[in-house]
């Protein structure tokens, strides 16, 4: 009987991937393959979790009162049961463009746009980005194994995502190939500027390469707590679904390149949040599995792969931006200006079962431009010191012993003060959200005002101008 629900969403799934001819393809078949994704990684992970502790792939859980030892780089699992849907899903989402029928000798004349009814050629240019993509991802999960099995130094994998995105970049400038930005109205009023964009050339790509390079590792980063790195992946995908349908909705845009290519985009992340979700399931708190880096580097590649393909690779790091916070507040511990621990999680309390700010504390003195810096940060919040005065000659100088690791987790356990491993999450995870909806808010309004256009017509201020 408890089987019961799950054979029915594997009907549910069946139906809408078979059911070819939906108007609503193929956005329906990836919604199929998402329930199947989730169906299959949530009996897989747990069937396979004991074979990872036999070989050795584990870890213990360091913020439980009896450290408890869970299996590691279960993110592989759900990374190769998305690659799979994704090879078995080019025929449907490719399916309308299929020769359906031949007049013999391998013409092709007769086929048909079964939409329109009119002869079509086929996408290439759709197809190669979407198999590049494919061929990185498998790359960022090979890579991001190799880094689990042999815990590989930041210095020598911090760059190898933008060797796995080589495939897309080469696509995308095959198939698309613009290097130029907008420049936004006020800057061109101020400096007369005439010209509307600036090309930017081999800039762009090497702008294209370190997204690729930030997405994966910026989740990676920020990490350490039950659920939270599937957690900020949803997320993220979540809100980059809520981009697409903002071009998917309007009838206006039906036409428009801007569709086919949020249309892509939606088909590339439904599937992928099928197995997030189920991952989610076993990551959260209390953990049944962690997750690893595969799944760090894979999620933040699937992101870089619909910012870079579908070209909204700048509106992809407005979703990111908690993500960038991280890294910049991190940065005096990631650079060697403050000691940096080898481990930067919160500290956790067995007499309460609270998280606390893990600190880094000093064997030397810092210094004083350092310490200055650290004062203002705890005088604005975003810092939690331990000093002490000294008196020298005649004079009261204020020595810091140790300060809260630079971390987004422990800021917000600054803030909001002791919580639960799984209060802690949500939270951020909330913040994601939050700040993500914002970020979408203004991406299609202050754009507009800023540069007189928005690829929503909605918002296009020279349209409206000109009526």
């Amino acid at each position: 009987m408890q089987q019961l629900p799950k054979i029915g969403l594997l009907a549910v799934s069946m139906a809408l991937i078979c059911h070819t001819y939906s108007p609503l393809q193929p956005i329906q078949s990836s919604i199929g393959f998402a329930v199947l994704g989730y169906l299959l990684s949530d009996y897989l992970i747990p069937a396979t979790a004991p074979y990872f502790i036999k070989i050795g792939l584990f870890g213990k859980d360091l913020s439980k009162k009896d450290k408890p030892v869970i299996p590691e780089t279960i993110g592989i699992i759900p990374a190769v049961v998305y690659l799979f849907i994704m090879f078995s899903f080019i025929p449907f989402m490719f399916f309308k463009f299929l020769v359906v029928d031949t007049s013999g000798g391998g013409s092709r004349d007769t086929g048909v746009d079964l939409e329109t009814a009119d002869s079509n050629y086929f996408p290439h240019n759709k197809l190669s980005s979407y198999l590049s993509g494919i061929l990185s991802l498998e790359s960022m999960v090979l890579l991001g194994l190799l880094d689990d099995l042999f815990d590989i130094r930041w210095r020598h994998k911090f760059f190898l995502p933008a060797i796995a995105a080589i495939p897309l970049l080469i696509v995308y400038y095959v198939d698309f190939g613009v290097t130029h930005i907008l420049i936004p109205t006020f800057i061109k009023n101020i400096f007369g500027f005439e010209a509307v964009s600036i090309d930017l050339g081999a800039l762009y790509y090497g702008y294209m390469a370190a997204v690729a390079i930030f997405c994966p590792n910026s989740i990676n980063i920020l990490a350490g707590i039950n659920g939270l790195e599937v957690g900020q992946s949803v997320v993220l995908a979540v809100l980059l679904l809520l981009n697409d349908f903002c071009y998917l909705i309007p009838a206006s845009l039906r036409s428009t390149p801007a569709y086919e290519t949020h249309l892509m985009s939606t088909c590339i992340l439904v599937p992928f949040l099928g197995v997030s979700l189920s991952l989610l399931k076993f990551n959260w708190y209390p953990a049944k599995v962690f997750v690893g880096d595969t799944f760090c580097y894979f999620s933040g590649m699937v992101f870089a792969f619909v910012g870079i393909s579908g070209h909204f690779s700048k509106t992809l790091l407005l979703f990111f931006l908690p993500q960038i916070f991280n890294f910049v507040y991190s940065i005096p511990q990631l650079f060697g200006l403050v000691e940096c621990p080898r481990h930067r999680l919160p500290r956790f309390n067995e007499e309460d079962n609270m998280m606390y700010p893990s600190h880094a504390v000093f064997k030397k003195r810092l210094p004083k431009l350092i310490e200055k810096g650290m004062l203002i940060l705890e005088a604005l919040g975003l810092l939690e010191v331990v000093k002490e005065e000294m008196k020298t000659d005649n004079k009261t100088e204020i020595i810091i012993k140790e300060c809260s690791n630079f971390t987004l987790i422990n800021l917000v356990l600054v803030w909001f003060g002791p919580m639960r491993e799984d209060r802690l999450c949500f939270v951020i995870l909330l913040l994601q959200f939050s700040i993500g909806l914002i970020s979408l808010v203004a991406r299609h309004t202050i754009a507009a005002l800023l540069f007189g256009y928005d690829n929503l017509s909605i918002f296009n201020l020279s349209i409206l101008s000109s009526n």
